[in-house]
């Protein structure tokens, strides 16, 4: 709790210099500026994690807005061209730390926010967002406190108790199971919550479940692994962090556990991949795009992580595309969409704007609705082959 409420202190001060340098009305009106040339320029604040358990999807997550700008570097405001400009933070994958990372962007006077990988995150900076007056778009951010109680944070991703409740049908349509081993992090508030929509969709299936959580910094899950094989369970169930994905999956498979292992969007990456290569394991996943779904996005973005060797290490050194960079890429020209609409890189006229963009992206639709929610109705279920290191595709899946 001192760690937590020193963070705060820090980040309140921070918060109070910026808004009294902007005239104590947040980044309002001050958000567009000028390069020496006179060319005139907006910016987009990237707010994710690049380190920390979460710093690999937060990585691949960047890389599909980068790819974005790459690729559209303007955007016609008010009749005025525009260069567009990134400004990215590294919120460390922390509660604590993403309140500074976030009043860093507000004092680069952003006019839109995208971020982040990690609901807990999202959720810690939120109020530094709406006291600067400063929308913010949420890519994959899928716990629903994100945009509860406020008008300024949106997101395009499906939200948790959708992702659980396809999860929880899948294994009870696709298994026949009647057990499920549910394990989440403590803390962790996209981990506890998936796990808590998973166990309310399972049980209202007529199923049964065993709980457990574990500790920031645990290596050792054994424990729990034999656990899971003691309680006779038909599924294991791991909502967690790829960096505890990947323990998890090299200790089932070292234990010899049979069962499927089954998570939401964190698992979709190609560190889950790497470590389940070559192992006697079943890894179920559900997510926001699968590759192949659009092949001119898919080629373009190949090409451009294997002709820069900064991005290509960023994507865990292939080019397997992730879900979470489709993501990105989408967020980031939505965020474009809001600008255009507006006329202005005022963040206030942007926020209004947001409530009525919609846009046609390489993930789907994205619409928002009364919330700030995207309309999401369905979510691809996918598994990892062990064999080649890829995923295949298994399904697109709802909710009944």
């Amino acid at each position: 709790m001192k760690k937590r409420g020193l963070a705060l202190m820090l980040t309140a001060a921070m918060l109070s210099a910026v808004l009294a340098g902007c005239g104590g009305n947040g980044n309002s009106g001050a958000a567009g500026s000028t390069t020496d040339s006179g060319a005139k320029v907006v910016k987009i604040g990237v707010y994710e994690p690049a380190s920390g358990d979460n710093g690999a999807g937060g990585k691949q997550e960047t890389l599909g807005m980068q790819y974005a700008n790459s690729k559209t570097p303007t955007v016609e405001i008010g009749g005025e061209e525009y260069q567009v400009e990134l400004e990215i933070v590294d919120n460390e994958s922390s509660n604590d730390k993403g309140p500074s990372a976030a009043a860093s962007l507000v004092s680069s006077k952003v006019s839109v926010v995208l971020g982040s990988y990690g609901s807990g995150v999202s959720i810690a900076a939120s109020d530094v967002f709406k006291d600067a007056g400063i929308p913010a778009i949420g890519v994959t951010c899928t716990n629903p406190q994100v945009t509860e109680g406020n008008t300024h944070y949106f997101r395009i991703c499906f939200l948790d108790p959708f992702q659980g409740t396809v999860l929880a049908n899948f294994a009870s349509e696709n298994f026949s199971a009647k057990k499920a081993y549910i394990l989440t992090k403590l803390g962790d508030d996209y981990s506890t919550g998936l796990g808590h929509y998973f166990k309310e969709a399972f049980t209202g299936l007529g199923g049964e479940v065993v709980e457990e959580t574990f500790q920031e910094g645990n290596s050792d899950f054994i424990s729990y692994i034999t656990s899971a094989k003691n309680a006779g369970a038909d599924v294991f169930f791991a909502p967690v962090s790829t960096e505890a994905a990947a323990l998890i999956i090299e200790q089932s498979a070292a234990q010899g556990l049979t069962i499927p292992l089954m998570a939401g969007d964190t698992w979709d990456s190609n560190v889950i991949l790497n470590a389940a290569k070559d192992k006697d394991v079943q890894i179920y996943v559900t997510t926001f795009y699968q590759e192949g779904g659009n092949e001119e996005f898919d080629k373009g973005i190949k090409e451009w992580i294997n002709a820069d060797s900064t991005a290509k290490a960023n994507n865990g050194g292939d080019d397997t595309v992730a879900a979470v960079t489709a993501m990105g890429y989408d967020a980031y020209y939505v965020a474009l969409e809001a600008l255009k609409a507006a006329g202005s890189t005022d963040a206030a006229a942007v926020n209004e704007a947001l409530w009525k963009v919609s846009y046609n992206g390489v993930s789907g639709e994205i619409a928002f609705n009364e919330t700030g929610d995207a309309l999401r109705d369905v979510a691809y279920v996918k598994c990892a082959n062990t064999q080649t290191g890829a995923w295949d595709f298994v399904a697109v899946q709802g909710v009944k």
